[in-house]
C-alpha cells in the first residue's frame, strides 16, 4: 500500500490534515461514523475533547480490526455540532490526534451539523483507508 500526501506550496499550509492524498493498494476499508459510544452503547464524555478522544479511538479500533493502522487512513470527515467549539479546541484536538493516530494526516474536512444520531453526541468521525494485504479470515 502506498499513500502519498500532497500539500502544494501555493495553498495555505495545512494544519492537522493533508490537502490531497493519492492511494494505491488492493483493499479499501470504509469506516462507519463513530461517536463517543462506549461498549454498552452509551455516549461518554461531557466535552468535545472527551468525546473526540473516544470517537477517534472507536474509529481506530474498527480500522485495526479490519487489518489497518492509522497510517493507512486516506480520508476522515469530522462532523461537529459546534464548529466554533471545535475551532476553539483545535490545538488540543490535534494533540489527541497525534497521540492516538500519529502524524500521518489524511485528507480531512470538518462539517458543522445540527445534531447527530445520539442527541448527546457532539462529534462523529468517519473515513476510509487503503490497505495492501489481503483480508484476514
Amino acid at each position: 500500500m502506498s499513500l502519498h500526501r500532497h500539500n502544494p506550496a501555493d495553498l495555505a499550509p495545512p494544519t492537522g490534515f493533508s490537502h490531497a492524498v493519492t492511494a494505491t493498494g488492493t483493499r479499501f476499508v470504509f469506516l462507519a461514523g463513530q461517536t463517543a459510544l462506549d461498549s454498552d452503547g452509551t455516549v461518554v464524555g461531557e466535552t468535545l475533547t472527551e468525546q473526540f478522544t473516544t470517537a477517534l479511538a472507536n474509529l481506530l479500533t474498527a480500522l485495526r480490526h479490519a487489518g489497518g493502522t492509522p497510517a493507512d487512513l486516506a480520508r476522515v470527515t469530522v462532523y461537529a455540532t459546534d464548529v466554533e467549539d471545535y475551532r476553539a479546541h483545535a490545538h488540543e484536538l490535534g494533540g489527541i490526534w497525534r497521540r492516538l493516530a500519529g502524524r500521518d494526516y489524511p485528507a480531512m474536512a470538518v462539517i458543522g451539523v445540527v445534531r447527530l444520531w445520539d442527541e448527546q453526541a457532539l462529534v462523529e468521525l468517519d473515513g476510509f483507508a487503503v490497505l495492501d494485504e489481503p483480508a484476514h479470515a
